[in-house]
């Protein structure tokens, strides 16, 4: 038994990737940003898919060739194909944006 909303420490300078579980197709992975982006000009470009799901705080993506950007809120999610470039343009500077991702 786990919980997505608890050890989280007061400041982290990076974005926390933890893996949940993993099996050779699937991997589940909590990620924890405050105030983190995709550095400038660069893009995920991943071979698996990913469905990621806000359970606290805010977060701006973006994808690529595409003008608008997908804000997710709590209870929020979406689900990026595989090989579609995409980046995170803002995460909530003034809280924890808690994330859920599924790669498969």
């Amino acid at each position: 038994m786990g919980s997505l909303l608890k050890g989280i420490p007061d400041e982290f300078p990076e974005e926390i990737f933890d893996t949940i579980c993993s099996t050779d197709n699937v991997k589940i992975e909590r990620i924890v940003s405050r105030g983190h982006a995709s550095p400038e000009g660069f893009w995920y470009d991943q071979e698996k898919a990913e469905f990621v799901l806000v359970v606290k705080g805010s977060a701006g993506l973006k994808l690529e060739n595409e003008d608008d950007i997908v804000v997710l809120k709590p209870g929020d999610y979406f689900n990026i194909g595989a090989h579609v470039k995409h980046r995170v343009e803002w995460t909530d500077s003034t809280c924890e944006t808690i994330w859920l991702a599924v790669y498969y």
